[in-house]
Parts: C-alpha cells; structure tokens; sequence
C-alpha cells in the first residue's frame, strides 16, 4: 500500500473515524423508518456517510499522484489552542461562572470575546476587521436566536441593567 498523499489520506482516516463514531453512537437510539424517522436515524445517516465520504478521500490518497507526496506538516498549535480557547471563552461568557463570581456577559459581549480571541489564531490579526467581525456576527445572531427562534439567554451583562 503506497500512500500518494498524506494530507488525504489521513483525512478520510478522520473523516471515517468520525463517522463510524456517529454511527455507532446513534444505534443506541431508536432509528425507525424513512417516513417515520426515530431519534437516531439522522446521526446514523450522517454518520454512515460521512464513512462513505472518508473512504472515498483515502482510496484517492492512494490512487492519485501528487507533485511532492502531499506531506503533512508541523502540527499548528497556535491556531488549535486559540480556537479551543475562544469556544470556552465563549461558554464562560454567555453562561457566567458562578464557582469563580462570574456573572453572565450576555450574548453581545461573549461575541465579540469570541471573535477577538479567535482572531489571535491568525498570523495576520486585523483589529479593524475583528471588530467588524463581530458587529457584523453580533447582529446577526441577535435576529437569528433572540428574535427568530425566541431564544431565552442574556443577551447584555447583567450588571448593564437592560
């Protein structure tokens, strides 16, 4: 077995790992019919292809030629800690800690946390931009869960008083 591409390969690995994950994950649920779908029949779907999808990306790791072998490359740790690290934030913020006294920041604010610190994942941080950015997503999820879906979350910290 020649690998032609690493990149690929090792991506429909994780693309088959998943998959298979979900699968199994969701036999533990009712799956029902087509017409009458239960609550594990979308995650096994899902799952089952997502399998498919990374079966297909390993054989054609193995079947098509690259210039250099597609190698992978130094593990980007910078980008996957500021990622995780903006998600928490993230939490923590919409959700406040009381174990630590940490009243809930609102929707607003855990956005624009969240921006900001995701942005630092870059090696081409903008602050303009990251502000923005988070206006821009701001906006649109105030009208997509506060107003669209009725969503009931602080939206501004509470020590504002709105």
């Amino acid at each position: 077995m020649i690998i032609k591409s690493q990149k690929d390969f090792f991506s429909g690995l994780m693309f088959m790992a998943a998959g298979v994950a979900f699968a199994w994950g969701a036999s533990g649920y009712p799956i029902g019919k087509g017409a009458r779908m239960g609550p594990g029949y979308f995650p096994l779907v899902l799952g089952v292809l997502l399998a498919v999808l990374g079966a297909l990306i390993t054989f054609k790791a193995m079947v098509v030629d690259t210039v250099d072998g597609d190698k992978v490359g130094r593990f980007a740790w910078k980008p996957l800690i500021f990622i995780i690290a903006a998600n928490l934030v993230f939490g923590a913020a919409l959700g406040g800690l009381p174990s630590i006294g940490l009243p809930p920041l609102g929707l607003v604010l855990g956005i624009f946390i969240l921006t900001f610190v995701a942005s630092l994942a870059s090696d081409e941080f903008n602050p303009k931009e990251a502000l923005v950015l988070s206006v821009v997503l701001s906006v649109f999820s105030y009208g997509a869960f506060i107003k669209l879906l009725n969503l009931q979350f602080p939206v501004w910290p509470a020590f504002l008083g709105l």
